[in-house]
């Protein structure tokens, strides 16, 4: 053959498909029947064409990595389960710190620190652990977040620190905004502008810095996460230009809890295999899986296997990492980029016209939005327009879970005295689950 295959075939236009379309539904309002409004102000079409593209966002190619996430309270314990994920199949491993009288050194022991990647994410502020850590290898990813620990508990770290940029490595935690019920567009700016503080900090050195971190939540809705990790990569790519900034942008990337349930908890497996799905193809750099009883069990050796396994199986068996930037040329997904990356810009300039995202956080506007876009996903859940198996749809009224709970798995209030409203996490399905769990 000397011609293309597909140059036998004339083009059609994306008006041509909308008249066709239009014959077909017989007399029925095309908008009212196939435009999907969604709660991110986004219309979704029925067909995308390359005709209506507007520039893509190219974006560089990323390869990631099965990740397992570790709570330090024992040095000891942690480095053997650590040791164990990885003889199991898991690529980077994040120590979550505590407090710094945690040995590294110790939590360390007989880790190749060359062959795996090793994150450590510190609950304080501690310049010289800081310092201690990079002694020990320059390869450990630090990560430690100021100002999103103001915004989740309403106080800055215990131990005071004038700087917010503690080192080479920045990290910025979103994973909040998502688990509060934050639209896409919201976490999107949050996230920029949580961004924006560190680089307007007065320790913050262009020069210096050489890796930035984003901590971000994925939801169910597959295609609009798949744009939201692509957005971002090209919101940061936009702010990081003004700043002359030539960091690395690091994306972690973990299912959220806002969906999840304790009721039929085996569908919780399927919602993080589509999450780890939207998350690798949006391009994360490190996907960290949630165990389907993450929310109720205290840690164990069998959820975490089976949330290691679906990565493995993702990567080694559904071949998930052959392919760099597989979403790349869908006119859908191109759209969806642009259009949220426009709307979390357009949200990103008007935080900081009002002052800020930390001084939109002293002054409550951050969580009153958060809570808003909260409470509008509630009442779809609650009417049934959005839908968890098990929970609000097919419930199977034989499950008992009283007897399961080893942690609590509903919004707690711990009054105390703050600096801010903390903004809080909460999944839809608690009031629902807290009156099943009273008939049992």
């Amino acid at each position: 053959m000397t011609k293309s295959l597909f140059s036998a075939f004339e083009k059609v236009s994306s008006k041509a498909w909308k008249q066709k379309i239009q014959v077909d539904l017989k007399g029925a309002d095309y908008n009212d029947t196939l435009i999907w409004k969604t709660t991110e102000g986004i219309d979704v079409r029925p067909f995308y064409h390359q005709d209506e593209m507007v520039e893509t966002i190219k974006l560089q190619p990323q390869q990631w990595s099965v990740g397992q996430i570790i709570f330090v309270q024992n040095e000891k314990a942690s480095n053997i389960k650590a040791l164990d994920a990885i003889e199991r199949g898991a690529e980077t491993i994040k120590f979550i710190i505590p407090n710094k009288d945690i040995s590294a050194v110790k939590t360390l022991d007989n880790i190749d620190v060359d062959t795996t990647n090793i994150q450590f994410e510190l609950l304080f502020s501690d310049s010289e652990y800081i310092n201690n850590l990079n002694t020990i290898s320059s390869t450990i990813q630090v990560l430690v977040d100021p100002v999103g620990h103001l915004a989740t508990t309403g106080n800055w770290f215990e131990t005071p620190n004038n700087n917010l940029v503690l080192s080479s490595q920045i990290t910025v935690n979103t994973t909040t905004y998502q688990n509060a019920g934050a639209s896409i567009v919201q976490q999107l700016a949050y996230g920029l502008a949580h961004l924006n503080e560190y680089f307007n900090d007065n320790s913050y050195n262009s020069t210096n810095l050489e890796v930035v971190h984003f901590n971000i939540a994925v939801g169910t809705n597959y295609f609009f996460e798949i744009a939201k990790l692509r957005a971002l990569r090209a919101l940061y790519n936009t702010l990081a230009l003004e700043y002359d900034c030539q960091a690395q942008l690091f994306v972690n990337v973990i299912p959220t809890k806002r969906n999840k349930t304790i009721y039929d908890y085996n569908t919780n497996m399927l919602r993080t295999t589509t999450e780890c799905m939207s998350a690798i193809l949006g391009g994360a750099n490190t996907v960290f899986n949630l165990p389907y009883d993450a929310i109720y069990h205290k840690d164990n050796e069998f959820g975490e296997r089976i949330a290691r396994n679906q990565l493995l199986i993702l990567k080694n068996e559904s071949y998930f990492d052959a392919v760099n930037n597989a979403s790349d040329g869908s006119y859908y997904i191109e759209t969806l980029t642009s259009q949220l990356a426009e709307k979390a810009l357009v949200l990103f300039k008007d935080i900081e016209a009002n002052g800020g995202f930390i001084a939109q956080l002293k002054e409550g506007t951050i969580q009153k939005k958060i809570k808003e876009s909260a409470n509008k996903e509630q009442e779809l859940f609650d009417s049934g327009k959005i839908t968890l198996l098990g929970t609000n749809k097919h419930p199977n009224k034989n499950d008992r879970m009283k007897d399961e709970l080893e942690l609590f798995p509903f919004l707690k209030t711990n009054p105390r005295k703050t600096l801010i409203i903390p903004i809080i996490e909460k999944r839809l399905a608690e009031t629902l689950e807290q009156n099943r769990l009273k008939t049992e």
